[in-house]
């Protein structure tokens, strides 16, 4: 095939995949074997479609082209033979995680087709214009037309099976020929929305930095033949969502006098929104590469408010990122405080004066009182919280709409704030902060779903979208809609503006589930772009927010979908560790670092980037510092507004008992005079003094604690401790060199299945009964244990003085054995970039570096002196951290090897250098705990120097253990005493002491303490201990560690008191 016949073969599939012909494009790449698609050919890897896939694959290669594509085919059929086995057969039973063995595969297949040849060039679609084929045919309609001998005006063109040709009208004699100059013709825009005109031929679309409604409200008699001279032919049919607009602009009336357009002429005013000179210049096609990185985006969990109800609505605070305002369906509105993990506020909704209500209204909501909560948003100026509800049986909670209230947004005409609200009535209305009513529009035939007041140079205006898919706007005039669009699905669909007010989106849902993305042309009305990236139906509402100008989010099929605005393919998706409703809501900070997004257990997880993680820990580093706030809402006279109870003394929280925390005041700037107000008294500051600097739990009442069944063996203590990286179990290694593991079951008192002490877990093992045992030496020293879990929680790696053990978490079978002694190991973890590559701290003091795959020792390290025993990476600085018995440090680099410092920990005046030094890095990777049994010390690992540490009063007792919490902003350790403490990690302040009765029985308590710590994945305020007797507990605190319930001020122990004279250094 020619290169042009190649080329033409891509337009048709860029046409075809943006028509959405997805099975024709997909047996268009097949049989002419000029693009191979990876994203589908994962996707029908991953569902088990392998007949489908071995198909799609011989468009492109055979099996005995060469061994890459042998290997292809291989691997495919077996991995096909495997899941079609019978499962009674003994040995194949234990076959069940198919969805990771498929993941495995895809990774391997994946290798070898980006390594045969035959796919050289076939893996990248060419870099395109969007809509190159219909520009392409544009330029010929528009040469076609200048070589008509009667070119006229408004030329009709029906098909483009003939070449275009004007026929004299009227019977006319045809003019003398002109040929025309190709500069004669107007230069078409990179492509023009075909279908999007006023007439049969589209007139030169407007400047993209027009007025937004300039394109939407086009030529007012789109009959009139009058056109401009500069012509851009269009006659392919479009979407039916692109049809001309047919509404009239009418002139406005002077009710408020907003703003100097609206005493102008309405001619006068469509030339001002129009524009016929400027070409609107779309961006780069789809198939580029996002500018974005999946790393810039807020992923990370770092926290899950329970609310205890079905979440509805959500909103940030505009100033006060991190308060987030939470409606509910059972009628609740809450403030959570995300950085401190509290509710600040939890209020039913309340109708102020029931009397000013209507007698239809009153009797309706005493019948039924029932509301929900639809739509909660912030005033932009942070003083104001609007509210929108449904009653059940009137379905409104007010007498703004007849029926419910189903969106409020905020606006500013005439420089004064306004809400806009809609309804079940199908009438958008705004209201002053009084409840008086300004304007009432009315056009729609169907309840009005969402509103979006926005502004543009000097001209506001307000977008609302109905059930029946009509996009409609309004200016502040009581004067009728000036647009009357088709929304794409045309059913529910809501409009947002990017954060610079430049770009315009909506996402909405047909009533046949299928779901749109898009973003629209402003200047012409007209779809700019189409997002993919959705399942095929969905059993409700998709919603979606934008943050940065730049991202969009989507909450649909248990996850949060995201996408680059300059890319229609979805940029990345993320479950957010599980527990997400099929449709969640969410809802971006107004910096974009945080985002919180509903579960299906009613609660809010708020997700973080890098710099969100900074903000929230900067919150609740000074919430110990402060003082606590009186906290005032301003309520407008209108029940429009939720009534939060206009003068809140105490800030409300989810424990009563608890001490208030202060609302953060970001950046050192106070801004609650724009937005909550804060009353500081000398009491407050009193009580705060009295609890903050340290809470002590003595009482197993103040705290959660569950003990795992089958643990108690005194002769075999538990040595080493881990969560799943999932969340859903515990594993642990004794002293004998067994592994055991605890699992929690996804019932209704555990929805998430996550580790809880709500519910004891299951001790799990496989039906064949085999133990996970290591090979334990018989000699007379004691053993150094060690262990490791592979991120996917599928293999455990550990040794306990002998050789290394690599075990099947499913089987609990021994996949390989490694490393004999001597020397024997003492420390394991997995390379983080590489899971084949294990890194192994000696008994001889040196590190190996063991390559499963291929079963060889790649590098060796030397520097220490006595057997290692910590290892930690941080792949941020690229380097390595070694720690050893004789309390020594060695930093390394990961990509040379090379040492680059030898640190020795500061021991007390005295203390010999021995025992075991273990290293965290915080999840900034940059900073690094060290734990000694006589000091927990804080370094920054960029400059391998000591920040600060913190050293026991007493020498009587020594730390055991040591650990970060999950969000590293908590320091767990436990002491050989019994004592729990919980420090903050970036100060090394001791907020909570547990003592050892509020988790044991004191019968039980003689010389028994917790050996190991381990805290939980995704859970910051949940650890497990593994105690000496062999038994393992999980505790929680009731609401935070350090503001716990019924604070409990005794003597506090010795051991673990604040010690003044803690050395603290300053770089």
């Amino acid at each position: 095939m020619t290169s042009l016949s190649r080329e033409l073969v891509f337009l048709i599939l860029q046409f075809l995949d943006e028509e959405k012909f997805k099975e024709t494009v997909h047996k268009l790449e097949q049989e002419s074997g000029f693009l191979f698609n990876m994203k589908y050919f994962e996707e029908k890897a991953l569902a088990g479609e392998w007949d489908e896939i071995e198909k799609y694959l011989s468009g492109f290669i055979k099996v005995d082209d060469n061994r890459y594509s042998m290997k292809t085919f291989f691997e495919i059929r077996k991995q096909k033979y495997l899941e079609a086995l019978d499962r009674e057969n003994e040995q194949l039973s234990k076959y069940g995680d198919t969805k990771s063995a498929r993941n495995i595969m895809l990774v391997e297949l994946k290798k070898l087709i980006e390594a045969n040849p035959l796919f050289r060039d076939k893996l990248a679609f060419p870099s395109l214009k969007a809509s190159r084929l219909r520009t392409l045919i544009n330029q010929s309609l528009n040469w076609q037309h200048q070589l008509c001998k009667n070119p006229r005006p408004n030329p009709d063109i029906k098909t483009l099976f003939t070449d275009h040709t004007c026929s004299p009208s009227n019977g006319a004699r045809a003019p003398t020929p002109v040929n025309l100059p190709v500069t004669a013709v107007a230069k078409p825009p990179s492509y023009v929305p075909l279908g999007v005109h006023a007439g049969p031929f589209q007139p030169a679309p407007t400047a993209a930095n027009v007025n937004a409604l300039a394109g939407w409200m086009v030529n007012p008699n789109p009959s009139s033949s009058i056109q401009p001279p500069a012509l851009v032919a269009s006659s392919m049919p479009g979407p039916p969502h692109q049809v001309p607009v047919l509404k009239h602009p009418r002139g406005p009336s002077n009710t408020l006098g907003m703003m100097d357009y609206q005493n102008a002429d309405p001619e006068q005013l469509m030339k001002r929104l129009r524009s016929s000179i400027d070409e609107v210049t779309y961006p780069a096609p789809s198939q580029q590469a996002p500018s974005w990185s999946p790393d810039e985006l807020p992923r990370t969990v770092v926290c899950t408010l329970y609310q205890g109800s079905t979440v509805t609505s959500m909103d940030f605070h505009p100033s006060l990122h991190s308060l987030l305002a939470v409606g509910c369906g059972n009628g609740d509105m809450s403030l959570w405080e995300a950085g401190l993990r509290e509710r600040l506020i939890s209020k039913p909704f309340k109708i102020k004066d029931i009397s000013a209500c209507s007698v239809f209204f009153q009797a309706a909501i005493v019948k039924d009182a029932s509301i929900s909560v639809t739509r909660v948003s912030w005033s932009p100026d942070g003083n104001h919280l609007g509210m929108g509800c449904f009653h059940k049986t009137f379905d409104s909670f007010i007498d703004a709409h007849a029926g419910g209230v189903n969106d409020l947004a905020f606006s500013y005409p005439n420089k004064q704030l306004c809400i806009v609200t809609c309804g079940d009535d199908k009438l958008i209305k705004v209201w002053d902060l009084n409840g008086r009513k300004l304007f009432h529009f009315e056009g729609h035939e169907a309840p009005v779903y969402s509103v979006c007041p926005h502004q543009k140079e000097n001209i506001q205006f307000i977008f609302s979208t109905s059930l029946d898919g009509k996009i409609k706007a309004w200016l502040y005039d009581n004067m009728g809609s000036r647009v009357d669009y088709d929304a794409p699905g045309q059913w529910c669909t809501t409009i947002l503006y990017s954060a610079d007010g430049t770009r315009l989106f909506s996402c909405g849902t047909s009533k046949e589930g299928d779901s749109f993305l898009v973003e629209w042309n402003e200047s012409e009305g007209a779809l700019k772009r189409t997002y993919s990236g959705f399942r095929k139906k969905s059993n409700g509402v998709v919603q979606f927010d934008t943050t940065k100008n730049r991202i969009l989010a989507v909450g649909e099929d248990n996850q949060i979908k995201f996408w680059d605005v300059d890319n229609i393919n979805m940029l990345t998706s993320i479950d957010a560790d599980g527990g997400l409703p099929s449709l969640p809501r969410l809802r971006f900070s107004k910096e974009g670092n945080l985002l919180a997004v509903t579960t299906a257990d009613g609660g809010v997880k708020i997700l973080a980037d890098t710099d969100g993680m900074k903000y929230l820990r900067s919150i609740e580093a000074r919430s110990y510092e402060a003082s606590k706030p009186q906290v005032e809402t301003k309520v407008p006279g209108s029940s429009m507004i939720a009534n939060i109870n206009q003068h809140i003394n105490k800030v409300e929280r989810v424990d009563r008992s608890s001490p208030a925390a202060p609302l953060p005041i970001p950046n050192g700037v106070d801004s609650v005079a724009r937005s909550l107000e804060k009353q500081i008294s000398l009491d407050d500051i009193a009580n705060k003094s009295k609890t903050s600097d340290l809470t002590e739990i003595v009482d197993p009442v103040h705290c959660r604690v569950v003990t795992l069944p089958e643990t108690a063996d005194p002769t075999n203590k538990v040595v080493r401790l881990l969560y799943t990286n999932s969340g859903t179990g515990l594993l642990a290694l004794g002293a004998k060199g067994i592994q055991k593991l605890w699992k929690w079951s996804r019932n209704d008192q555990n929805p998430t299945g996550k580790a809880t002490t709500t519910v004891v877990p299951q001790h799990w093992q496989p039906s064949s009964g085999l133990l996970m045992t290591n090979d334990v030496p018989d000699n007379s020293e004691e053993p150094v244990p060690c262990i490791a879990l592979s991120k996917n929680d599928s293999y455990v790696m550990s040794a306990c003085g002998g050789k290394i053990s690599l075990f099947n978490m499913m089987t609990f079978k021994v996949m390989a054995t490694f490393m004999a002694p001597p020397p024997s190991s003492t420390f394991l973890v997995f390379h983080p970039q590489d899971n084949n590559i294990i890194a192994i701290g000696m008994e001889d003091a040196s590190i190996h570096f063991y390559n499963v795959r291929v079963d060889e020792v790649k590098h060796k390290l030397r520097g220490h002196q006595k057997r290692i025993t910590g290892l930690a990476f941080s792949t941020h600085l690229n380097i390595l951290v070694s720690s050893s018995a004789d309390a020594q440090l060695c930093f390394w680099r990961i990509d040379t090897w090379d040492k680059k410092k030898t640190l020795p920990i500061q021991l007390p005046a005295g203390k010999a250098p021995v025992g075991d030094t273990r290293v965290y890095f915080h999840s900034d990777q940059v900073h690094l705990l060290v734990c000694h049994e006589s000091q927990l010390a804080l370094y920054d690992a960029s400059k391998m120097e000591l920040i600060r540490q913190w050293l026991p009063q007493e020498s009587s007792t020594s730390i055991s253990s040591a650990t970060y919490s999950c969000n590293s902003q908590l320091v767990y350790a436990a002491f050989t005493d019994g004592n729990i403490g919980v420090f903050d990690a970036d100060s090394l302040r001791l907020r909570c002491r547990i003592a050892s009765s509020a988790y044991q029985s004191s019968s039980n308590s003689q010389n028994i303490y917790p050996f190991v710590i381990a805290a939980h994945p995704q859970e910051p305020n949940q650890f497990a201990i593994g105690m000496s007797d062999g038994s393992i507990k999980v505790i929680e605190p009731n609401g935070r560690w350090g503001v716990s319930a019924s604070v409990d001020n005794r003597t506090t122990s010795p051991s673990i008191t604040n010690n003044s004279n803690s050395e603290q250094l300053q770089r």
